[in-house]
């Protein structure tokens, strides 16, 4: 008999590493090929996993798209408030790490395709696309308005995400995203 702090069993470990590893294919190919032409089987290569065990795992590629995706969504949120939780760093700079996990490491070539096959999707992935991105708005003006106050904090975190939507846009790399996401942090909080 195992005691209650001794964690989960080393296969259930296992399978939550080879449910994230699977998710992590999962993702990569629907950002290549797009949701509607990416077939299980290709996702079952790609995790190098059979087909049957794919389905055994996900039982339909709607399930499997919707469990990548918010996999992805969650560590970056995740990833979000680990850096803003570091009130050792100065702000600004803890608010351009926060933008980069959030937005920055989806620009260039194949990432650039993860962001279009969620907003192409949204009737698929259903409430995570609202609540998510509300709560990176949440942490970011939280983190302001520490040093701002919360009356101040909640135009300028909506301006960051606005500026950070078109830098996104307009960026043919993550670096030049990320200079130009500081001069308008640097404008914006003082």
């Amino acid at each position: 008999m195992s005691s209650p702090d001794a964690g989960p069993p080393p296969w259930a470990i296992a399978d939550t590493d080879r449910r994230t590893m699977v998710l992590d294919s999962a993702l990569v190919t629907f950002a290549r090929f797009g949701y509607r032409k990416t077939s299980m089987e290709e996702v079952a290569r790609a995790a190098h996993i059979s087909r049957p065990g794919l389905y055994f795992l996900f039982s339909a590629k709607e399930t499997l798209f919707r469990a990548a995706v918010t996999q992805a969504l969650e560590r970056d949120i995740a990833a979000v408030e680990h850096v803003l939780a570091d009130s050792g760093r100065p702000l600004p700079e803890r608010l351009v790490e926060a933008f980069d996990q959030w937005a920055g490491r989806y620009i260039g070539p194949l990432t650039r395709d993860v962001a279009v096959i969620v907003e192409d999707n949204p009737d698929l992935l259903g409430e995570i696309v609202e609540t998510t991105p509300r709560r990176f708005e949440e942490l970011i003006t939280d983190a302001i308005a520490v040093e701002s106050g919360q009356e101040a904090a909640t135009p300028v975190a909506q301006t960051m995400i606005s500026a950070s939507i078109g830098l996104k846009h307009q960026a043919a790399s993550r670096e030049f995203y990320l200079e130009r996401l500081k001069v308008a942090i640097e404008l914006l909080v003082h």
